[in-house]
């Protein structure tokens, strides 16, 4: 194995959320059809409701070079990219593992589309962007780009956010997240929740607990509506949207990417103006 990819351990700590804090009885609708299929209905849904489910956005195909584009990453076959997070439990015995057992230690990759070919034809494909587009009126402009696993029996919980609680950008900034599963995402191994509509009730106040989050008893639970996914399946979500996801103490993986844009032409603002609107405890976290 090649250890010369160093990694940044994760500082989510492994605490346990309210039984309750995540309900399983509502389950997203998506449109099939691929990124084509999208009509200004849908378009109209996702600033209605805060999200767009795509069943179908990506081919067999584009899902497998995707796997084999971060599993090359992983691997340490890019002796550049050193962007590997690990899960909690697992980071103080990663160099003793296997491949396969690393593989399933890590909690996600980042910074990848400047050193993985495969994985950045997902990031800039035109379908993709021509929905970005219709959604903000404007070009949208790639700014963060990550791999999540979530692994097998130890991927953590994601605690309720919103996730222009972490970004220095204007409020009413169009900030769009898009989640795009590579593996099945289920309710046993921790597919994505949202809550509908919660992006035009404004930013919340956000605090430093299991990790930068809603406060639980802050979170509209009972709206709470959760979004499985098949390999290729994408979802798009408003950046004031609530959003989450529980552990994942199932066999299986839940691998996806997720990818953060915004508009070409809005500006920035300080870490302080920031803090000033989601939380004085929010001055170095990520997403």
């Amino acid at each position: 194995m090649n250890t010369t990819t160093t990694s940044e351990q994760s500082t989510t700590a492994a605490i346990p959320y309210p039984p309750d804090l995540y309900r399983f009885d509502t389950t997203a609708k998506g449109i099939s059809g691929g990124f084509t299929a999208v009509t200004e209905t849908d378009i109209e849904y996702f600033h209605q409701y805060g999200y767009l489910v795509i069943n179908d956005a990506f081919s067999d195909r584009e899902v497998s070079d995707a796997l084999a584009g971060m599993i090359h990453l992983m691997d340490g076959k890019c002796p550049d990219f050193r962007a590997i997070q690990f899960e909690p439990s697992l980071a103080k015995a990663k160099d003793e593992m296997e491949d396969d057992e690393r593989r399933d230690a890590i909690r996600k990759i980042f910074n990848y589309v400047n050193h993985e070919p495969r994985l950045n034809a997902m990031a800039t494909h035109s379908g993709l962007l021509d929905v970005l587009e219709r959604i903000m009126e404007d070009t949208p402009q790639l700014f963060q780009d990550m791999a999540l696993v979530k692994p097998p029996r130890y991927g953590s919980e994601k605690p309720w956010h919103q996730d222009c609680a972490y970004f220095n950008l204007p409020e009413g900034t169009t900030v769009v997240g898009v989640w795009v599963a590579l593996d099945e995402a289920t309710a046993e191994n921790g597919c994505m929740h949202v809550i509908p509509g919660s992006h035009d009730e404004g930013p919340m106040i956000h605090f430093k607990r299991r990790d930068w989050q809603i406060c639980d008893t802050d979170v509209p639970v009972g709206r709470d509506t959760m979004v499985p996914l098949k390999p290729g399946g994408c979802l798009f979500w408003h950046g004031l949207t609530h959003h989450g996801s529980p552990v994942n103490r199932s066999e299986q993986r839940r691998r996806a990417l997720q990818l953060h844009y915004k508009p070409a032409s809005c500006g920035e603002v300080t870490t302080q103006e920031r803090m000033a609107v989601y939380g004085s405890e929010g001055k170095d976290v990520d997403c």
